[in-house]
């Protein structure tokens, strides 16, 4: 990144009518005089709403308005979604779709999307990206966003007081071979720190999504079968998860969870598994008193964890205006833009490949070159991506089962018990 950004959903509001209606059907959405309005239903910091992207489209385009709703919390947003595409009303124009429910829309809502399969100027993504929105019959029912390549997010302050390598190539190396050494990492800066209150990690829920994204099939085969109480890659994560959980050296602060935020902008921990959409949240929480302690080096192990899309409801009166809107939005020099001012790491193949996301730094992460370290992490992600119906629901079930084990001393076979009854119970 070249420049640094200071991010809050509500700074963005102030460019944009965040409305409350529905887009799909809204009477007004084009006008007499050639005019269209289109509306979008967006969640998280996504980017658009953050910069000036969409007063740009505005500007090159006067005869379009939009009006972008965000809702901070993604879980919020797509109880609404599901709601209004169960009724038929109160749906945006375009509606963005986090991954973990990508396969569930493509399974049970492909035919209340519109169809991106064909249309010009969409073929520059990772090899891996559409398919997660595409049907068996080849529909595609939006167009990829960002994705979430992994690092390892560090305190280079902490790691000295705890004696251990702050530079990021030595530290990268500590770990090169496996999730296992950066637990054990872990134990010596436990052991050697001279600031008892200290927290290695913020949580082990990181660890375990950081293991398991690394791996083509993760909840469920290619088939469609749950198979998360039999696929070794989950129960390794598991396990080491858990080990990291009972161990002390994390601080049991769930990400995005209440006291994460505290947890960063108070310093309680040294290290948290960070996809490459993270960091603004970090800059943003950690504050600038923070700024050049925290860095960034890779993973051990390339994965990938999040990314959304951006798809567009078949019945919207603006339907094409909106498709014609969402690719440009996603097309790679907006991909590359976005990238620049926010960090946010692209899912194009030919935005990841340009200059500028190569050769972008973060002054925040201490002048790491996080183009670099999110790219080859990319890179390493595994062509296939399995997704299923409920991969989203089933991740937040193992978040608390982490979270009973190390906030609640709960034994880690109980505890993988509750979390495999809560996912027969909703997935299987």
């Amino acid at each position: 990144m070249s420049r640094s950004r200071r991010l809050t959903v509500a700074s963005a509001v102030t460019a944009l009518a965040l409305v409350a209606g529905c887009g799909g059907g809204e009477s007004d959405a084009r006008g007499e005089d050639g005019s269209v309005t289109i509306t979008m239903g967006l969640f998280g910091v996504m980017g658009y709403a953050e910069t000036d992207l969409l007063d740009r489209y505005m500007a090159e385009n006067p005869n379009v308005t939009i009006e972008a709703e965000v809702a901070g919390d993604e879980q919020t947003y797509y109880t609404a979604l599901q709601t209004h595409l169960a009724g038929g009303s109160g749906l945006k124009d375009i509606q963005g779709i986090e991954i973990g429910r990508a396969q569930e829309m493509v399974e049970t809502q492909a035919d209340k999307f519109a169809d991106f399969a064909g249309m010009a100027g969409t073929d520059h993504f990772l090899p891996w990206k559409q398919p997660q929105v595409t049907t068996d019959d080849g529909r595609m029912i939006g167009l990829g966003t960002d994705t979430g390549p992994m690092a390892i997010c560090y305190r280079k302050d902490m790691f000295e007081q705890a004696g251990l390598p702050t530079e990021r190539e030595d530290v990268a190396a500590l770990w090169a071979d496996d999730w296992s050494q950066y637990v054990e990492v872990g134990e010596q800066f436990m052991a050697d720190s001279a600031d008892g209150e200290l927290s290695y990690m913020d949580s082990s829920t990181g660890l375990f999504n950081g293991m398991v994204y690394g791996h083509s099939e993760q909840f469920y085969n290619a088939d469609g079968d749950l198979i998360h109480d039999e696929n070794p890659a989950v129960a390794d994560a598991w396990d080491l998860a858990t080990e990291a959980a009972e161990s002390g050296m994390t601080a049991a602060l769930r990400q995005f969870q209440p006291g994460w935020d505290p947890g960063l902008a108070n310093s309680t921990f040294a290290t948290t598994v960070c996809p490459a959409w993270m960091l603004a949240h970090i800059q943003e929480k950690a504050g600038p008193d923070n700024a050049g302690l925290w860095d960034v080096t890779p993973a051990p192990q390339g994965a990938n964890w999040g990314g959304s899309f951006l798809g567009v409801m078949e019945d919207s009166p603006v339907r094409d205006e909106a498709m014609e809107l969402v690719a440009w939005l996603t097309a790679p020099e907006q991909q590359i833009y976005l990238f620049e001012e926010l960090g946010i790491f692209p899912s194009s193949q030919e935005a990841i490949e340009s200059e500028a996301v190569r050769s972008g730094t973060s002054e925040y992460f201490d002048g790491a070159p996080v183009g670099e370290i999110f790219g080859a992490a990319a890179q390493e992600i595994p062509a296939e991506q399995v997704l299923g119906r409920r991969d989203g629901t089933i991740k937040d079930a193992f978040s608390q089962g982490l979270q009973q084990v190390e906030s609640q001393g709960e034994d880690p076979d109980a505890a993988w018990d509750s979390v495999d009854e809560n996912i027969q119970r909703v997935a299987g």
